[in-house]
């Protein structure tokens, strides 16, 4: 087998296995969310950020950097605001994320 082929190899495998991991960090999430308010809130923040992580580190394998990343986050943000999205009318949610963005 050439190396060329082992690298395809391990990268596919590095792939399936970030999947693996998005769909078991956010079926964890969905449990905690299900238990009510009696669970621990610092479980629920790690499973949000276990997720985003695994999310940048997928785009990153699939050929995407952490940049064109947050561009493309800050662009549907934009489109959101402009089209007075309902989480946006809410409460300025999608406004106060591109802010977030914006000042990293």
């Amino acid at each position: 087998m050439r190396k060329e082929d082992l690298n395809i190899m391990a990268s596919i495998s590095l792939i399936e296995n970030l999947k693996a991991d998005l769909i078991s960090i956010i079926g964890d999430l969905f449990k905690l969310l299900a238990k009510g308010s009696n669970i621990a809130q610092n479980s629920i923040l790690e499973c949000i950020s276990g997720a985003v992580i695994v999310l940048y580190l997928l785009a990153n394998r699939l050929g995407y950097s952490p940049y064109n990343v947050d561009e493309c986050v800050k662009s549907k943000l934009k489109d959101g605001i402009m089209e007075q999205d309902t989480i946006e009318k809410d409460g300025k949610d999608l406004s106060k994320l591109l802010k977030h963005f914006e000042e990293k």
